[in-house]
């Protein structure tokens, strides 16, 4: 018995079986075995395409967010934009505010400065005319009779000089 050589006998069986196990695995096999490849390709395409629609719903949820973003933080210039605006109006009213209490309060002390100087101005006049009274009388020696032409008088004489 050469071992290069097979016999006659040995390699009809050999053959007998292959074929009747090829013939089982075709008939039975094969079929299950393509069904679960066909079943797992089937499988991984589907979860490729899903993979691929969950990633493009990501994008556009990405792009949703930028765009809220985006625009929150244009409201957000909006609103100190806005603030910045009241916070001037605001201190120019507060300063056009005190510009107006300052000018009543320099009017005010105008008028009584000069309520005080006419009111002081009537009291040395007074004064000078009861002065003058008394140097008239004194010069001339009587009194006159009528005060209220003798105040008429002075006040005359006052107002000339």
């Amino acid at each position: 018995m050469n071992l290069l050589t097979p016999e006659p006998g040995l390699l009809f069986w050999m053959v007998l079986s292959f074929g009747v196990v090829f013939f089982l695995l075709a008939k039975f096999g094969f079929p299950v075995i393509v069904k679960a490849i066909n079943e797992r390709k089937e499988f991984i395409e589907m979860s490729l395409l899903s993979a691929k629609q969950a990633n493009e719903k990501l994008a556009s949820i990405q792009a949703e967010g930028e765009q809220l973003l985006a625009d929150a933080k244009a409201q957000q210039k909006e609103i100190i934009a806005g603030a910045m605006q009241e916070k001037q109006q605001i201190l120019n009213a507060a300063q056009e505010e005190a510009r107006t209490s300052a000018q009543q309060m320099v009017d005010d002390a105008r008028q009584s400065i000069r309520a005080e100087k006419e009111k002081a101005l009537n009291e040395v006049r007074k004064e000078v005319a009861s002065l003058a009274l008394d140097i008239a009388e004194k010069v001339i020696g009587e009194r006159m009779k009528d005060e209220a032409a003798q105040k008429r008088a002075i006040e005359q004489m006052i107002e000339k000089l």
